[in-house]
């Protein structure tokens, strides 16, 4: 039988490995905002021919918009992040006519106009929305484990898995934003939300399945109880996530360009969500349980005695 308990440290080891250079590049740099969370206008054009960033940033400059920020956009699109610009506004049509002067006729694809209230509600809501999630997920793995002996556990232990995932997602989308100029917006707090449940839920059933074996298998060691567990749901966890991820990657190659952030972070989530599920959360019940954190605590403490006698 594949011994998955018996390897943690091994899984737990290619975690860190997967997730540190996320949270390197967050210390860092942080994320790369949109203007749902700065404020700000974002103006996306199509034009007939291939166009230079560089060439439209000096237009915008030349007409006093020194602060916008220009990057290509799918086939000859052009998308432009600049300060505060209305809709019909004198200097709009003024920056319209000048670039239509410069690269002739283009498809106005998008003009969104933010504030700094309603970028400020964003964030603070953003925030809100992900901590009510831990702490209902907490709560009620608690309680739907209530039967079980220390059912906190499970719901720490849940926590520390959704939190895995989440800082993965976060993470990557701080090295692309970084290298390839991906922002975050309001929809990507969408798809954060629905990996978090994903994760959770298929943690929960993993954690049940462990429930009924535990009742089953008195006798048993806790250990050969979690691995019989995996391996009765690995099939299932991973089949369910196959499914998903096949219907993901097909809206991320031809879905439109607006939900590519969105989908490729369901997609990080999921793929993380699921190995977190096996071989995160519920060998990290294993280790709570022999109380192995305390025993490095207690070993570590030894050797600086002995270090510090000698």
């Amino acid at each position: 039988m594949l011994d998955i308990v018996g390897k943690r440290y091994w899984f737990f080891l290619i975690s860190l490995i997967v997730i540190v250079p996320g949270l390197i590049s967050l210390a860092l740099f942080g994320l790369r905002f949109s203007i749902d969370f700065t404020s700000g206008t974002l103006w996306e054009l199509s034009f007939q021919h291939q166009v230079m960033p560089g060439e439209v940033k000096t237009v915008l400059a030349d007409n006093g918009l020194k602060d916008a920020t220009v990057q290509t956009s799918g086939q000859n699109g052009i998308l432009i992040r600049l300060p505060n610009l209305q809709a019909g506004s004198t200097l709009k049509t003024q920056v319209s006519k000048a670039l239509t002067d410069k690269f002739g006729q283009f498809t106005e694809l998008r003009f969104e106009s933010v504030g700094p209230l309603v970028s400020s509600q964003t964030t603070t809501n953003s925030i809100y929305a992900v901590a009510a999630a831990a702490i209902g997920i907490l709560a009620y793995i608690s309680f739907a484990f209530r039967k079980v002996k220390r059912p906190v556990r499970y719901g720490v232990c849940a926590i520390i898995a959704m939190l895995h995932d989440g800082l993965l997602v976060l993470g990557v989308f701080s090295i692309l934003g970084r290298v390839f100029g991906i922002e975050v917006d309001s929809l990507f707090v969408t798809a954060l939300l629905t990996v978090i449940g994903f994760s959770v839920h298929d943690t929960i059933v993993v954690f049940d399945r462990i429930r009924e074996n535990a009742t089953k298998n008195v006798g048993g060691s806790y250990e050969d109880v979690v691995n019989h567990s995996l391996l009765q749901t690995m099939a299932r966890s991973v089949t369910t996530s196959l499914t998903v991820i096949v219907t993901l990657s097909a809206l991320f190659l031809f879905g439109g360009t607006t939900i590519h952030s969105f989908v490729l972070a369901l997609l990080i989530g999921i793929v993380s969500g699921t190995y977190s599920s096996i071989f995160n959360a519920s060998l990290l019940l294993v280790v709570w349980e022999n109380g192995e954190v305390g025993n490095f605590f207690r070993r570590f403490r030894r050797r600086q005695a002995v270090v510090q006698g000698s």
